[in-house]
């Protein structure tokens, strides 16, 4: 009983035959409501709507620590670029002496 689907109960359904020509619609009774006593299901709160000051908050920290992500690779690619010319030339001066 736990894991079996339910119709919902349902008013008065008319039923329009497709194979029998010239009948008159066959009309079911409605189905009745159980009478033991079901949960409520628990009211759900709205969520808070934020304000436009914490939106513009975190747009903007969002912008600055992209900004301080790209200084970061800038420097960090400058940093090997120098190591590679540096090294480039120690190993160019050692060969020559």
């Amino acid at each position: 009983m736990l894991l079996r689907p339910q119709l919902p109960p349902t008013t008065m359904t008319t039923h329009h035959p497709t194979a029998v020509t010239g009948s008159s619609p066959v009309t079911h009774p409605a189905a009745r409501p159980c009478a033991c006593q079901h949960p409520q299901p628990a009211a759900r709160r709205a969520l808070p709507t934020p304000s436009t000051q914490a939106v513009a908050a975190v747009l903007l920290g969002g912008v600055v620590l992209t900004a301080l992500l790209a200084a970061v690779a800038v420097t960090a690619i400058s940093v090997a670029v120098a190591a590679v010319v540096l090294r480039s030339l120690l190993t160019s001066q050692r060969h020559h002496s």
